[in-house]
């Protein structure tokens, strides 16, 4: 018996009202395998996804590889200076063409060595002269639709999407000042094999009813109650808040304060407070006044994700002789955090494997996991499988 029930649906209505009226979305879309195969169709192949920032290929010629929900992509940089998204997915037998990254003028498969141009385009294929009607033209790696906003380069496997930009003006405006398209990116870590769901992820990290309880003493420069949640339209294609900080110039280590340069066109405004952003489904955002830390959350199954750090600093702050020394010491300041939400996360997901998961009311300090359930909502309705029979 399916999961995707119409019961199921008409659930969701209890999940996508006011904050203070709603609870949380059924347990079971966090943990059946049926339902994340639902997803991967409606959302992951269908919505903007971050593969990475433009200035990680600088060069034509360079090339990052990412895999997102079970999708092997190529970043690139191609022979005209162009960013682009190609699968990495040989056209022949199916494998996996490229890992990792680096400088190339052309993608050999490794298995029988078919050669691909920076525009996926078959170049070469040994020993197919007797393939009757075969054309080299109709067997070059699929090319996905590209956006650059704010730096960060996104895809879509969906050609008739509507463009990511106009969805995203709230978060441009908490951006001003930032310059981030013109930042320098530090690739941080990545953490594979993380035991939970990607919604559980993005809820936790755009939820500052924690913060003063998880978090305790580590976050009393920013607390719970401090926080500004921007206005939600049902055509936007983020969820943001604002955190205000009890002091100039907060930052998530335990000093409370910003041991990197401070971005240098920051009003004072800017300078008292950060901010959290999901863009959905793939891309969160830490903004303070000294870094812009980025997340990328690749689910790997219904329970299991890996997620890509990095940050940005005006490259003014890389100039700073004391750069990777207080570099080292924000990211590991960072970590404090991060420790005490992976254990969060896992034993979450440990609970919504339970008989007894809850479909927990909100408290007003959940707003952003409210406005969360809308976007997915409204996105699994418009993609529900139509019953048969």
């Amino acid at each position: 018996m399916t999961v995707l029930s119409d019961e199921l649906r008409e659930s969701f209505a209890s999940s996508v009202g006011s904050v203070n009226e709603s609870c949380l979305l059924p347990p079971v879309i966090y943990t059946s395998g049926e339902f994340y195969e639902f997803e991967r169709r409606a959302l992951f192949q269908r919505e903007w996804l971050c593969v990475g920032r433009a200035d990680q290929v600088p060069e034509p010629g360079d090339f990052r590889c990412i895999t997102l929900a079970g999708e092997p992509l190529i970043l690139l940089r191609d022979s005209d200076g162009e960013i682009g998204v190609i699968s990495a997915v040989c056209q022949h037998r199916g494998m996996v063409l490229a890992e990792g990254s680096g400088n190339t003028r052309r993608f050999t498969c490794p298995y029988h060595h078919w050669a691909y141009g920076l525009d996926g385009a078959l170049l070469g294929a040994p020993a197919m002269e007797r393939a009757v009607g075969f054309e080299r033209a109709d067997h070059g790696l699929p090319r996905l639709r590209t956006e650059l906003w704010q730096g960060f380069v996104f895809c879509n496997f969906d050609a008739e999407a509507q463009p990511l930009g106009p969805t995203l003006a709230k978060i441009d405006d908490i951006l001003e000042n930032f310059g981030l398209p013109n930042t320098v990116t530090r690739e941080g870590k990545t953490l594979p094999n993380l035991p939970w769901n990607w919604k559980v992820m993005m809820e936790n990290f755009n939820d500052p009813y924690h913060a003063s309880r998880l978090h305790g003493p580590l976050q009393t420069f920013a607390p719970s109650h401090l926080n500004d949640y921007l206005p939600w339209d049902p055509d936007d294609g983020a969820i943001g808040r604002i955190q205000h900080f009890t002091d100039i110039d907060g930052s998530f280590n335990p000093t409370k304060k910003c041991l990197l340069p401070v971005f240098a066109n920051l009003t004072e405004a800017q300078r008292r407070r950060g901010s959290f952003v999901l863009i959905p489904p793939t891309l969160s955002l830490a903004i303070v006044p000294d870094e812009v830390a980025y997340f990328i959350i690749s689910p790997d199954g219904p329970g299991e994700i890996t997620i890509h750090i990095g940050y940005c600093f005006e490259a003014s702050a890389l100039a700073d002789p004391m750069f990777e020394y207080l570099f080292e010491q924000a990211e590991q300041g960072v970590d404090n955090f991060n420790v005490q939400d992976v254990y969060a996360d896992r034993m979450v997901q440990q609970g919504l494997n339970s008989v007894f998961a809850p479909r927990g009311r909100y408290s007003w300090q959940e707003e952003t996991l409210a406005q969360f359930n809308r976007w997915l909502v409204t996105r699994y309705k418009r993609h529900w499988p139509t019953q048969v029979g």
